[in-house]
């Protein structure tokens, strides 16, 4: 399956995206597609041959439960909608605590890296197979990028990677931008990593920007791509010829002519680097091992995971997260300040979305609004998605008392009224408050 050059579509470069010339197939994100109705833009790109990919970012299969049921349906209704090739997922947890661990639920808002031991991967391979076995299409697999590491580790990203391909025939979605991310954040080599891994599993290749503060490497998808993720890029180029290669662009959107500047930019890393051939030392991978099979699903009857292993799994994800979104004490073995930066980079993405999924919570707090979310984020974790949090936080604004302005405190207590009861309000109960938020607002 040859995809060629894409571009991660989004709302806000939707234009753009069907402007660019050369572009072969986009990649959306599954969860942000309603199950029964495509965005005009992606049906004016289906309508010219355009392959569209649906990009999970919710199932945390990595995580201590198994596959959420209705998070799968989900998945595979849209890529029904879509007609196709394949779907992607990360290796990764989003989510902890729950019934395993008798604890509150507990949801990241992001993705966060699962410990590369035999437990973990027992766990992610069963879960993997449920997923396959309830999806349409083939499934492949995102490595992520990482602040943090943790203690106790038994393989490297390449043997854990290569491991999951063999027990489960998954395809792989290697991003290089999480590569370099680990390279500078956790020492790890990505030369070792390719050489390490299957790369005859790749089913396509992620490109994107980051930024580098105080020696932290932040993958943040809103800068422009560096030049240190396409010498990785050319790294993975010389050992295969990657079925596709995507752009992913996510916040702080440039201009179409940018855009364009990078994509060009990828196919010239990939035409350099094509003629070159880095030689396996000895013991590495070849690159000849018997590719996984076409479907996407492992070829022989796998065992069950062990008894007490998503226990101890989920225990130990629970005491990390809640170290990460409660306050509670950082369980033993972990980079204290890496914590403190992961936490940091969580609560301020939950800021950040929180303010797309209700764009009226800053409007009405004004440049308080970021300062105020993040003292809520500080000891209040989310249980639920971004719409239960953009509720949770109006409500904590008001039940402290603010804001102090009466005509915003006015406006936002509305705001939440519309959205918090048990139904939506009436036609006439939105006229009236329409009404008064503008007298209230002069």
């Amino acid at each position: 399956m040859k995809l060629g050059i894409g571009i991660g579509w989004r709302p806000e470069i939707a234009d753009e995206v069907e402007a660019l010339a050369g572009i072969d197939w986009v990649e959306a994100v599954a969860e942000n597609l309603c199950a029964d109705h495509l965005p005009d833009s992606l049906v004016r790109l289906r309508e010219r041959g355009v392959t569209v990919v649906p990009h999970g970012v919710a199932l945390g299969l990595g995580g201590a439960d198994r596959p959420d049921p209705g998070r799968l349906a989900a998945l595979a209704a849209r890529a029904e909608l879509l007609g196709t090739p394949l779907v992607t997922e990360h290796i990764a947890f989003v989510r902890a605590g729950g019934p395993l661990t008798a604890s509150p639920r507990l949801e990241a808002g992001h993705l966060l890296p699962v410990p590369r031991t035999w437990d973990a991967l027992d766990v992610l391979c069963e879960n993997v197979r449920i997923a396959q076995d309830s999806l349409p299409v083939p499934l492949a697999l995102e490595n992520i990028a990482a602040l943090i590491s943790w203690p106790g580790e038994e393989l490297t990203e390449g043997q854990f990677l290569a491991e999951l391909v063999e027990r489960t025939g998954v395809r792989l979605l290697i991003d290089v931008a999480n590569l370099h991310t680990n390279h500078v954040n956790l020492g790890q080599d990505p030369a070792k990593a390719l050489d390490e891994l299957p790369v005859e599993a790749i089913a396509y290749v992620h490109v994107a920007g980051g930024v580098e503060k105080n020696g932290v490497w932040h993958d943040t998808h809103a800068h422009p791509v560096s030049a240190p993720v396409l010498e990785v890029l050319a790294e993975l180029r010389s050992r295969v010829d990657p079925p596709g290669v995507l752009l992913e662009r996510d916040d702080a959107f440039p201009p179409g002519a940018e855009l364009a500047g990078e994509l060009d930019a990828i196919r010239a890393t990939l035409r350099r680097a094509a003629t070159v051939r880095v030689p396996a030392a000895a013991g590495e991978r070849t690159g000849t091992a018997a590719p996984a099979p076409a479907d996407g699903r492992a070829a022989a009857e796998p065992e069950p995971v062990p008894a007490g292993t998503r226990d101890r799994t989920a225990v130990a994800q629970t005491a990390l997260l809640s170290a990460l979104v409660a306050g509670t004490p950082a369980p033993e073995g972990f980079d204290h300040r890496r914590l403190r930066v992961q936490s940091r980079a969580l609560a301020a993405k939950r800021a950040d979305v929180v303010a797309k999924v209700a764009p009226e919570l800053p409007e009405i707090l004004g440049d308080g609004y970021r300062a105020a979310f993040l003292a809520y984020a500080g000891s209040r974790p989310m249980s639920g998605g971004y719409r239960r949090d953009a509720l949770d936080f109006a409500e904590h604004v008001l039940i402290a008392g603010g804001p102090a302005d009466p005509a915003a405190r006015r406006r936002l207590t509305y705001w939440w009224q519309d959205r918090s009861g048990a139904r939506p309000p009436g036609r006439t109960t939105r006229l009236v408050r329409a009404a008064r938020a503008v007298l209230v607002g002069k």
